[in-house]
């Protein structure tokens, strides 16, 4: 068994919400409206004071969900490929990477660990060089969206997740290594021997200090525009 590394994505891998991120993609090609996008950027200003409570969260993945109800699968994954270059990339942290090519150097695999939706998460991952994802999974019926989550991993469900993925991989969790920087991936990092928060929200860096775990600031771009 080998130790593995497994970065949240938002707003600790990259600086934002990817999936508040992709709302100008959608609303150019017209998938969403004007108050749409105004809403998306009112939820991202909340996020990133106060974290994101499980109501909340709840709440915007629905709404998400509903938006792309009938949306093939193709163009969702179409969609996350052309907002790559001009709006994921430029949000990739340099600290993160660099992170990320310590732990392949010490021959361990590197994960996002994400509730965003899987094929955002595995256009990022594989942009990246990442070894793979965990991720929220919609429900699909005849290569389309239906509107409603099959999966959503959040809080708990993600640690689940994590642990599912390190039985099948032949993954270490006592070696292994997760950043995040909210308080909801509390259960995610307690499911390895190695918690690491990042930028945190206000609960986990009370949680951080209590457990004397480390604390890391990211701050600079790894492909700046």
């Amino acid at each position: 068994m080998r130790a593995a590394a497994f970065f949240d994505l938002d707003r600790t891998l990259i600086s934002r919400s990817s999936s508040l991120a992709l709302a100008g993609t959608f609303r150019r090609r017209g998938l969403i409206g004007r108050r749409d996008l105004a809403r998306a950027g009112i939820a991202q200003l909340v996020f990133a004071r106060f974290g994101a409570g499980q109501s909340r969260v709840g709440q915007t993945a629905d709404r998400a969900m509903s938006v792309l109800r009938g949306l093939p699968v193709t163009l969702m994954r179409e969609i996350a490929a052309e907002a790559w270059e001009p709006v994921l990339k430029p949000l990739v942290y340099r600290e993160a990477l660099d992170l990320a090519e310590d732990h392949g150097a010490r021959g361990e695999r590197v994960y996002i660990a994400s509730a965003a939706l899987q094929e955002v998460v595995e256009e990022i991952s594989s942009r990246l060089g990442f070894d793979g994802v965990i991720a929220s999974r919609a429900e699909v019926r005849d290569g389309a969206y239906t509107g409603r989550l099959e999966r959503r991993l959040y809080g708990q469900a993600k640690a689940d997740a994590l642990v599912e993925l390190a039985i099948a991989e032949g993954i270490e969790l006592s070696g292994s290594t997760a950043y995040s920087d909210s308080y909801s991936d509390v259960p995610l990092l307690e499911a390895v021997g190695h918690p690491v928060v990042v930028n945190p929200d206000r609960a986990l860096r009370r949680r951080a200090d209590d457990a004397g775990w480390p604390s890391l600031r990211f701050a600079t771009m790894a492909f700046p525009r």
